[in-house]
Order: structure tokens, then sequence, then C-alpha cells
């Protein structure tokens, strides 16, 4: 792992953020500029005056002053300095453009399970709907592990740690379907089961009836609802109740965000009455819920169709569509590899406090290019009239050259002790 964040701290210091390709292009026309005031430098100051040797002097005292060192060095200087602080902080930029673009995010949009929340989910009750004893409870749960079996999504996982709890052996399983963003199917000796939540249900032509109320009851307390069902009988026979605790940073991590004037977006596929809980407790502007995963990244597109430059927030399989349809992603390293690897941006620790931190480097890291790029522009309007009619000797103009590049090496260098 050390060296993979290593070769994408060095790909992000070796890349050309947008401004630096500006800064390319003015100085293509700034060098031949400079060569025909010197030109000219020479010509009025030493052959028609017949002063040929200062002539050439202040000539070359105009070369020496308009060397665009300083020019060249002001965005990638800023660009290292930017890069280490975030490194420093547990957060790994794959490129100078990710960076630059950072500064500019007005919306962030994250996903619930693993980002804001711990991502392990604990399965807390499980309630056998035909018979209300704990017998029918387990026979159930032991059912559902079925399914789950050799699933690696987090509700599965909790699923089949609560079962080898309670020492149950499933029974096995054939013909398993997963059904990206409702659950899973699959063959038991007793017949077709379904393991998934509401819309899997409706998809089959079952309907809650008297469970509705307790699974809302459930849900509005903050809980996942998921129902285990049998498929060709058409029958509920037990409902999952699951608990995800809230990352302790996580409503700090809002509130920084809307203090740096960024509203904040939740996208998950879970319920809405879950998912709108974890919202107006940690103070979330919007929620998206019950998102099935192919459409994460049309509800991006549509915020960027507004006029919205998006961050996504994600660490699984499922968010990399989204993450790459953002303006910028930002992966969880405690997630997939598939995000981080389409993430323009991966937080190497889970905690959602670092999405304001990436967003705050940014932008101090582009302050500190524009500085530059002003201070580099300032030496040479400054120097360039008076090498020209000169007012500086050649080593008096390679000493303000040096000077210059010094300056904003150093001024990038005060990147180190920002507080982000």
């Amino acid at each position: 792992a050390a060296p993979r964040r290593s070769r994408m701290v060095g790909h992000a210091e070796a890349g050309k953020a947008p401004i630096q390709r500006l800064a390319d292009r003015v100085s293509a026309v700034f060098v031949p500029v400079v060569l025909v005031i010197a030109a000219l430098t020479f010509v009025f100051g030493g052959l028609l005056s017949g002063q040929i040797e200062t002539g050439l002097l202040h000539a070359v005292a105009v070369l020496v002053i308009a060397c665009p060192c300083a020019l060249g060095l002001a965005t990638p200087t800023a660009i290292m300095a930017g890069t280490g602080v975030a490194a420093r902080r547990g957060i790994l930029i794959k490129d100078a453009a990710a960076l630059e673009t950072a500064h500019r995010l007005d919306t962030v949009v994250f996903d619930k399970t693993g980002t804001l929340t711990e991502g392990k989910p604990e399965l807390v009750r499980i309630d056998a709907m035909q018979d209300p004893t704990p017998a029918a409870a387990d026979a159930a749960l032991a059912i559902a592990a079925a399914l789950q079996r050799g699933s690696e999504h987090p509700l599965a996982r909790a699923v089949l740690a609560l079962a080898e709890v309670r020492g149950l052996v499933p029974p096995a399983a054939r013909e398993l379907k997963a059904l990206p963003g409702r659950g899973i199917g699959g063959e038991l000796p007793q017949g077709r089961y379904l393991l998934g939540n509401t819309q899997l249900l409706e998809q089959h032509g079952i309907g809650l009836g008297a469970h509705a109320a307790r699974a809302q009851a459930a849900m509005n307390a903050g809980h996942t609802v998921s129902w285990l069902a049998h498929a060709d009988q058409r029958r509920i026979e037990a409902m999952l109740i699951f608990s995800d605790r809230i990352k302790p940073a996580a409503q700090a991590a809002i509130e920084r965000l809307h203090a740096q004037g960024v509203s904040t977006v939740l996208l998950s596929g879970d319920n809405r009455a879950a998912a709108t809980r974890v919202a107006r407790e940690l103070g979330i502007d919007d929620v998206r819920a019950e998102v099935l995963p192919h459409e994460k990244a049309a509800h991006i597109a549509e915020l960027r169709a507004r006029g919205k430059t998006v961050g996504m927030v994600g660490d699984g399989i499922n968010d990399a569509p989204a993450l790459a349809a953002a303006d910028i992603g930002l992966a969880m390293g405690s997630g997939s590899d598939v995000a981080m690897h389409v993430a323009g941006i991966t937080l190497m620790r889970g905690d959602p406090a670092l999405v304001a931190q990436a967003i705050a480097v940014s932008r101090q890291t582009y302050g500190k290019i524009r500085q530059n790029l002003f201070w580099a522009f300032a030496f040479n309007v400054v120097g360039i009239p008076l090498a020209a009619f000169g007012l500086l000797s050649p080593m008096l103009a390679g000493g303000a050259m040096a000077f210059s590049s010094v300056f904003v090496v150093s001024n990038a260098l005060l990147l180190r002790r920002a507080q982000v």
C-alpha cells in the first residue's frame, strides 16, 4: 500500500494543473515579447546612440530579469507543497487537476454506509412473522445466512455474524442471484427464497400488509429493514432489523463543510426514513434515498447540470460510477479498490472530516498559485522597464531574477504551516 501511495503523490506533483497550462500559454507569448523588447533596447540604446556596449548591457539585463524561472516555478512548487501537506494528513491526491478542482466544490454528495456511518451494521433483531418464537427466528436466520454466504455486503456480514454467534448451520443454497440495490434470491430445500428490501418484495408481487406499520416504526428509529420471503408462496417469513452507528466525527465534518459554503447531499440506497433520520441528525441539506446503484451517477449528473461543482464521497463498488461522474470523486481508503481507482482523491482514514480538509488544502494551494503567479509577473513588469532604461545592471538583474524564484518557492513552502 505504501508504494502505491507514494506513486499517487508523485503523480500529483508531476502533473499539470489547468492553471499551469494557462501559465504555459502566457509564457509562450511572454518570451517572444521579451526578446523583442531586448532587441529594441539594443537598437535604441546602442546602435542609434552609438553606445553599442551600453546598449548590449541593457539588452542583456532585460533578458536576465525577464528569465521566466519564477513563472515556471509558481505552480509546481505550490502543488508539491499542497500535495505534501495533504498526504501528511492522510489525503492522497491523484493528480494536479484534482487538487485544483477541489477548491471550486460547492456541493458534496455523501453515500451513507461506510462513509457517514461506521459501515459495520449489526443485526439487532429478527422477527419471524408466522411463528413469534425464538426457534422460528433462528430458523429464519439460518435461511438468511444460507442466502448471504459468500457475500461481502455489510448487511450480509451482519447476518452471518449473528448466525455464527447463535451456532446455526445454514442449509445449502443454490442458484443464488444478487439483485443490485434490492437483495438476493436463491433456492433452498424448502423452496425459493428472497432476502432484501421492500422494492424486492414489490417486484415479486409480495405486499407488506399488516407488517408495514412495524417496519415503518423501525425505519423511523433509524434502522434498516430487510425482509425474508418465500417467493413460491409469496409470503413474508421474517423481518430483519439492522443498526449502523453514525461516525463520531460526521456531524462536525458536515458543519465544517457548511462553514466553507459547501452544501451537502445524502445519496443512499437505504430506505427513506432511515436516510432522513441520519440526514436530520447530521444537518445534511438534501436527502435522496432508495437510490439504486446504477442511478447514483444520474443524480450526480443532474446536480452538475444545475451548474453545481460536485464532489462525491463513497467507499464501495456501487459508488464507483457516481465517483467517476462527479467533478471530483473522494474515496474512503477503507473501501474498495475500484472506488479508489476512479476517485481523484483518496481519504486514507475513514474519517469524513478529511473531506473538508481536502477542500481547505485545495483552496490554500490555489491561493498560493495565484499569489506566486502575481508576484512572478509583478517582478517582470517592474524589472523589465528598469533594465531597458539602464537602471539595472545585468548583475543586479540576475540577483533580482534569483530573488523572484526564491520568493515564489518560499511562498509555496508556507503551505506546510497552513492550518487545515
